[in-house]
């Protein structure tokens, strides 16, 4: 049977791990406001977009952008791969991880080469030790999300994809659904598309051509479409990346605030469970010394 002492110094141990547990429960709540009012706001900016792009692209037809043009034949494929710089958060980030190891394996089994492109140290870790090659490892950016951020990866990925480098980009990041829940999301990006089917083959416009507007239902657009599709394709990846990035930010302070939630939870557990050993341990050294007084008294009196 355990020592009274020890059974102290364990109840003292996960007392002060219940301290440490709920201080960072709190400052994942604290934080997790922060990132929900930001991936809140930029939500409808980017559904918005989205749906701007998919018209108005929809009404061009021949362009070459490169951005839209799908590859005759794949075989690099991209994966940008969001995680936390930091643990204790659950399965948040093994589930992210998971997921970008499925979606390898299985391009890999359809003849390309994955390159994986990971923002997050969790990522850039595990995809360091898995020896796939990686394009791009960046860490300690997930503390201050700017635009800035997601601007310099989204420069990089469009230039490996226009150099050939890639022939298509995935995207694999964490998506906040609500405080209890947060979902593995994954979305093409390269080339650029949409289920209202942004592509080159949709009928051409009437206006295209004039050199001067196109007009996408009661939407007047000016410049001409090229030069519009010139600007905005290359912003659209990076709205994409940005929407991710928070997403993934909010979703790690979400699932760290639930993890210390619960392990708060079980160091009462514990301590309840090492309280009740403590109080038997000591009822059990109680009847042992008073067995060996009445022993001793017997013994004198025989």
């Amino acid at each position: 049977m355990a020592s009274l002492k020890n059974v102290r110094m364990k109840i003292a141990g996960v007392k002060k791990t219940k301290q440490i547990t709920k201080a960072m429960n709190m400052v994942s709540s604290a934080k997790l406001r922060g990132a929900q009012a930001r991936i809140e706001k930029f939500r409808p900016y980017a559904d918005k977009f989205y749906n701007m792009l998919a018209e108005f692209s929809g009404q061009l037809g021949g362009t070459t952008h490169p951005l839209l043009q799908k590859r005759e034949e794949i075989k690099n494929v991209g994966i940008l791969l969001v995680t936390s710089d930091r643990g204790l958060a659950g399965a948040f980030n093994a589930n992210l991880i998971s997921a970008a190891y499925h979606l390898a394996r299985e391009k890999e089994n359809a003849g390309t080469t994955p390159v994986f492109y990971c923002i997050g140290r969790k990522g850039v870790d595990s995809i360091r030790k898995s020896g796939w090659p990686q394009g791009l490892a960046l860490t300690d950016q997930m503390g201050s999300l700017n635009w800035s951020v997601a601007s310099d990866i989204g420069n990089q990925v469009i230039e490996a994809y226009t150099n050939g480098s890639i022939d298509e980009l995935n995207i694999i990041y964490g998506q906040f659904i609500s405080i209890a829940k947060q979902d593995v999301s994954s979305l093409t990006i390269l080339p650029v598309s949409h289920n209202k089917e942004i592509s080159n083959e949709t009928p051409t416009a009437p206006g295209e051509g004039d050199g001067h507007e196109v007009q996408a239902g009661d939407i007047i657009y000016e410049p001409e479409g090229d030069v519009l599709l010139a600007e905005l394709l290359p912003r659209f990846v990076k709205v994409q990346i940005h929407r991710a990035l928070l997403d993934t930010s909010a979703s790690e302070h979400a699932a760290r605030m639930n993890a210390m939630d619960n392990a708060t939870r079980n160091c009462d557990d514990i301590t309840a469970s090492l309280t009740l050993l403590y109080n038997k341990t000591r009822q059990a050294v109680i009847t042992t010394e008073l067995i060996d007084i009445v022993g001793g008294v017997e013994a004198l009196n025989g």
